[in-house]
């Protein structure tokens, strides 16, 4: 069943920077797609404290977060135009205690050391400053459709949070956000006490796969969109068994470092 879902043929590697322009392209031509991540991006910036500082976007991909934060910082960890940086997420060149927050939307599940990431992000972001995340979430029925149809590697039951780093986006464990945030997230808290797990939405099982995301052509038109929203938000009380995706908030707080 793979092979129906696999992304098509293509003259670049995923791990290219043209895979990311691909992407970028590929969202503002499908009107669908596009309201997803419009939707996505609105929602994590409304999950930020207020500051004046700046706000980091790891994997920026199609840049949208600017329409909704001022003084973003768009950034990925190979230069494609539009970034303001070119960065490792577990190597950041900024001041401590210099955001107000991180944003990444299908970031987590590709950073094969998540360890450093955690740490290197409690160094950048200030005391009441958050890291807000929309990443892959496991259930019943994600558990089949990233296990039968998706391209990317997702392994729930592997004991590790680490993986093999052999390409920035080939290189993944979608289940990742779900092992640390719901599986092993008392083991989370106890080694990462600057992080206070502020909240954990599990939502969308089903929007994403009709607008046939970044492989494939929408399975329905966008003018259903709005259908598909109700739909799931008539579902809420079922998105333990259902949710494909999570919104994750991880809070700044004060702690004897």
């Amino acid at each position: 069943m793979k092979q129906w879902f696999a992304r098509p043929a293509t003259t670049v590697g995923l791990d290219s920077p043209e895979t990311t322009l691909n992407h970028r392209r590929t969202i503002n031509a499908k009107p669908f797609l596009r309201r997803i991540y419009e939707e996505w991006n609105a929602s994590a910036a409304a999950a930020l404290p207020d500051g004046e500082e700046a706000v980091l976007e790891l994997g920026s991909g199609a840049g949208l977060l600017s329409a909704h934060v001022p003084r973003v910082i768009l950034s990925d960890i190979v230069a494609v135009p539009g970034l303001h940086l070119v960065a490792d997420a577990t190597d950041l060149p900024l001041r401590d205690a210099s955001l107000r927050g991180i944003v990444m939307v299908n970031v987590l599940h590709h950073i094969a050391q998540p360890r450093r990431f955690f740490a290197e992000a409690a160094r950048v972001v200030r005391v009441g400053g958050a890291v807000v995340m929309i990443e892959p979430w496991i259930s019943s029925w994600s558990r089949f459709v990233y296990g039968s149809f998706h391209h990317e590697p997702c392994d729930p039951e592997a004991v590790n949070w680490e993986f093999a780093s052999e390409g920035r986006l080939s290189s993944a464990n979608g289940a990742l956000p779900w092992m640390v945030f719901a599986r092993d997230r008392a083991l989370f808290e106890r080694e990462f006490p600057q992080w206070k797990v502020d909240r954990v939405e599990p939502f969308m099982p089903f929007r994403y796969v009709v607008s046939g995301g970044l492989s494939h052509h929408s399975l329905m038109p966008a003018a259903t969109f709005g259908a598909w929203r109700a739909c799931e938000r008539a579902l809420s009380p079922w998105m333990d068994a259902l949710a494909m995706f999570a919104l994750v908030r991880l809070e700044r707080s004060v702690v004897n470092d």
